[in-house]
């Protein structure tokens, strides 16, 4: 057992050790800033232990982001001692743990540090926590520092606690731990060249999930182009497994490319991470996703080609879909990334963007608290004892609407109590190391379906499964028991620890169940088989965050639904009498309630939530009337959710599932479709309509109300108009134009906002569209004249139905106009000299001179003028087609007619 001292001395951290050791015994928390390969990870913990350099001895615990920098921090370290793992240094993930009693140095992920804090805060035993790779603002990470400040202040001063951070913007970490002092170790830089390499033609920019097919092909070709032109391994940065799939299919064999094409990510298998890490005897392509930023050392890489693109969470709270969606990285990923290339020796990173699009770049990442889910946080900080999050160190706080959201639904779940507080129920959830969705589906679906078949459906939804296994639920689940793959190990490994994890029993210190404590918890806390598991919290809740959203999930299921599932058995084991597909819908609709989803077109579904979703066309779930959709995304600009994970389901689970969003109401509204008031009574879950049956004696102010919506719809058409109504609705239009107050405003929208002063006693008695319809709207309207003022006995002084004209007929004007028109044959105005005024005589009539057949022959608003200059022309062109017609060569003196010759 020989310790390599010749490795450790070429660690660059090295020289920072005496002054982070300084400000530890100093301050007891120091912020370590140190570029990616200087051992800042693998070194100081072991000083810190005392096992390099003579110090005390110490126990360390060192938190990583990702389980795969744990495995492989913990490795290095063991192999500097010159041992295995799991003797003085091991690690523990979620499913695997290799430590033992002289085990003085722990490697663990931030999650499994998050439970230990929540079972024991003191941290019993540890004298030093290292927080790695913190610049990377992970939730979980967040959350570990500002609980690891909390054990400091009030439990443990002389815990000690080192921020290791990869960037430059160490200061906001370090008065975040109270001014801590700021470490900097600098790294063994190489120069770095930078080709920038944007695709020769314009690429559709990431959305959700989906890259652009091309971009694809453009990287595939610049790695080529990068073997071609540059010596050494390459490292290619890519934002999924996805494109690390289809990017290695383009790539082809080794035998083609002439190298070794390696991928590094989160769900490869431990045995292929540990041999990419290890390095190789031929040339390398290793595609890697973010996670070889800063955690992981790649030996051999020269050359990094970087597609620009990165995973963030994403939730739409509105539509009650989180996900990851891809998006572009940010200059500091960027410049990590570039780092990579400089490790060992001078290097060249290949930038699949324009400079002039380098500027545009985000600075840094978004902080995972500001855009992800944050219900896991919230019960978090729940069993922490800070429900509101409002006492705890956060560099950023978390958004008021988000948190609102998680609440309600850890409330609903009956996760935490009235007051806010973690139930014991709630307690149990967050141990289990999974989201509280899928906490409630294990503990609630366990007793319908048994223990290991619910950790079975859990574990499926803890990490999606690969998409060869398909869309549905069922068969992926099926894929997943014959698969020999890497995710296959995996989902076994977390089935097992679930299953196990079930039969865990409450600590006696855990919250005691009593009045606030919330609903529906008492059953399911002592007892994972309870029939009775959480009845009672059906808790129709509603959180609002951006656009708003409708969230709502039940504590339990009820003991109703097990004779669905089982034949009325009522055994919560492993019976095996509901079939797969009936228990994956089962735990599926138990963790995601609002995305139940019913039929409605081929391939088409709404869930509870109110979003639309859509199968694929290959999909063989598309027949099904119901389903519970477990993994979905919203593309840019689509109007339905496409649904990637989803199981069949029937009506009976899906009610049972999300009973917190059934609701039974009296609705009275207009319906479009129709295009009448309907009163009916509907029972919904969520955004569903179950279905309707007539309301009797609906209220009548919902009756008034609904009419005035459909006149709203359908515009004041739906009266019925007769030629009177029209008329003096025009008459009162002129002179308001004309004249102003007192005269109204009888346009459709003055006329719908005074609806009540003239039709409200219409509107009163009606109660359908018919009654409406036959409301005459002249009589009506005549409500509306200026009777207060006693102008309304001007109406037809300012604005006459009828002018009387020389040959005593008495013709309508037509208001209908800019300008009120009297139309008239020719003949009957003989010896007219000047046209009639009206609104007080401002404005004269515009006379249209008829011909005896009633056509139009002129126009004109001075008749003097006509009678001496149009006059004969239209006498010439028209005595001829109406000889029986009087055309004198003087008409102003003339005898007004409405006869012809032979009748005067």
């Amino acid at each position: 057992m020989t310790i390599r001292t010749d490795a450790i001395d070429r660690l660059p951290v090295r020289t920072a050790v005496p002054a982070l050791t300084e400000a530890l015994d100093g301050h007891g928390v120091a912020v370590l800033r140190a570029p990616p390969g200087t051992g800042k990870t693998t070194l100081v913990p072991l000083v810190l232990a005392g096992l390099v350099g003579g110090g005390p001895a110490r126990r360390v615990i060192v938190a990583e982001p990702r389980r795969i920098a744990a495995r492989a921090a913990a490795r290095r370290m063991a192999w500097l001692l010159g041992e295995s793992v799991g003797e003085r240094v091991g690690f523990t993930v979620r499913g695997e743990r290799r430590a033992g009693r002289r085990t003085v140095v722990e490697v663990v992920t931030t999650g499994v540090l998050l439970q230990r804090l929540q079972r024991d805060q003191e941290l019993a035993g540890v004298d030093a926590v290292v927080l790695d790779e913190c610049h990377e603002r992970h939730l979980d990470a967040d959350t570990t520092a500002a609980f690891l400040l909390d054990v400091r202040a009030a439990l443990r001063p002389e815990l000690r606690l080192v921020a290791a951070s990869a960037t430059t913007d160490a200061e906001g970490l370090a008065r975040l731990l109270g001014g801590a002092p700021v470490v900097t170790a600098e790294g063994v830089s190489h120069p770095v060249e930078t080709v920038w390499a944007p695709p020769p033609r314009p690429v559709r920019p990431p959305h959700g999930m989906r890259v652009d097919p091309a971009l694809l092909e453009h990287v595939a070709a610049v790695v080529r182009r990068a073997l071609r032109e540059r010596d050494g391994d390459v490292l290619c940065f890519l934002p999924g497994v996805g494109e690390i799939g289809r990017v290695a299919g383009l790539l082809g064999g080794a035998e083609a490319l002439g190298a070794e094409v390696a991928q590094v990510h989160g769900r490869a298998p431990a045995a292929v991470q540990d041999a990419v890490l290890a390095g190789g005897a031929g040339r390398r392509v290793v595609l890697a996703t973010s996670v070889a930023e800063s955690s992981l050392t790649v030996p051999g890489v020269r050359i990094v080609v970087d597609s620009g693109l990165a995973r963030e969470p994403r939730t739409d709270h509105a539509r009650g879909l989180s996900a990851l969606t891809t998006v572009r990285a940010s200059r500091a990923a960027a410049r990590q990334r570039a780092g990579r290339a400089g490790r060992e020796a001078p290097g060249t990173v290949y930038r699949c963007w324009a400079e002039a699009d380098d500027a545009r770049l985000p600075r840094f990442p978004a902080p995972e608290i500001t855009v992800a889910d944050l219900t896991a946080f919230a019960l978090q900080a729940a069993c922490w004892g800070d429900p509101d999050a409002s006492g705890l160190a956060l560099l950023d706080p978390p958004p008021a609407g988000a948190l609102a959201a998680a609440r309600e639904v850890l409330g609903a779940i009956g996760a935490v109590g009235a007051n806010g507080r973690a139930t014991r129920r709630g307690v149990r959830m967050a141990r289990l190391g999974l989201h509280p969705r899928l906490a409630r589906a294990l503990l609630d679906g366990a007793p319908e379906i048994g223990a290991r078949r619910a950790a079975e459906v859990v574990a499926l939804l803890s990490e999606e499964p690969p998409r060869e296994y398909g869309d549905d639920l069922a068969g992926a689940w099926r894929a997943a028991r014959r698969g020999g793959d890497g995710y296959g190990a995996r989902w076994r490994t977390e089935a097992h620890r679930l299953e196990g994890a079930l039969r865990d029993r409450p600590s006696p210190s855990d919250p005691p169940e009593g009045p606030g404590a919330g609903p529906g918890t008492a059953a399911t806390a002592g007892d994972p088989g309870s029939a009775g598991a959480g009845r009672g919290a059906r808790t129709d809740t509603s959180a609002r965050s951006g656009g708003g959203t409708r969230t709502g999930v039940d504590a339990g299921t009820g003991a109703g639904v097990r004779a669905g599932l089982t034949g009325g058995s009522g055994s919560g084991g492993d019976t095996g009498l509901a079939t797969d597909d009936v228990a994956a819908g089962l735990v599926a609709a138990l963790a995601f309630p609002e995305r139940v989803a019913r039929q409605r077109g081929s391939g088409a579904y709404v869930m509870a939530s109110g979003t639309g979703a859509e199968l694929g066309d290959g999909s063989r779930t598309r027949s099904a009337a119901w389903l519970a959709v477990a993994v979905a995304d919203r593309p840019v600009a689509a109007a339905s959710a496409r649904v990637r994970l989803a199981a069949v389901i029937d009506e009976h689970t899906a009610r049972t599932a999300a009973a917190a969003l059934l609701s039974e109401s009296e609705e009275v509204g207009w319906d479009e479709e129709r295009r009448d008031v309907v009163a009916r009574r509907v029972e919904r879950l969520g955004a569903i309509e179950l279905g309707a049956r007539p309301l009797p004696g609906p209220d009548p102010a919902r009756i008034r109300a609904a009419l005035l919506v459909g006149l709203r719809r359908e515009g004041l058409g739906l009266l019925r108009w007769t030629a009177e109504g029209t008329a003096l609705r025009e008459r009162l239009a002129f002179l308001h134009r004309q004249l102003g107050a007192p005269w109204p405003d009888v346009g459709d929208a003055a006329l719908l906002d005074r609806v009540d002063d003239w039709l409200g006693g219409e509107l009163d008695r009606a109660r359908k569209r018919s009654d409406v319809e036959r409301v005459d709207a002249g009589k009506a309207l005549a409500r509306l004249l200026p009777w207060a003022s006693g102008d309304a006995v001007r109406l037809d002084e300012l604005a006459p139905e009828r002018i009387e004209v020389p040959s005593g007929s008495r013709v309508r004007v037509d208001y209908g106009g800019d300008q009120p028109v009297l139309a008239v044959k020719l003949q009957e105005l003989f010896g007219w000299q000047e046209a009639p005024r009206v609104a007080g005589g401002r404005v004269p009539l515009l006379v249209h001179l008829l011909s005896p057949a009633g056509r139009p022959a002129a126009v004109t608003a001075d008749l003097a003028s006509f009678w001496k200059d149009g006059y004969r022309s239209v006498r010439a062109e028209l005595r001829g087609r109406y000889p029986r017609h009087p055309w004198p060569e003087d008409p102003a003196a003339a005898v007004p007619t409405r006869r012809t010759n032979a009748r005067r």
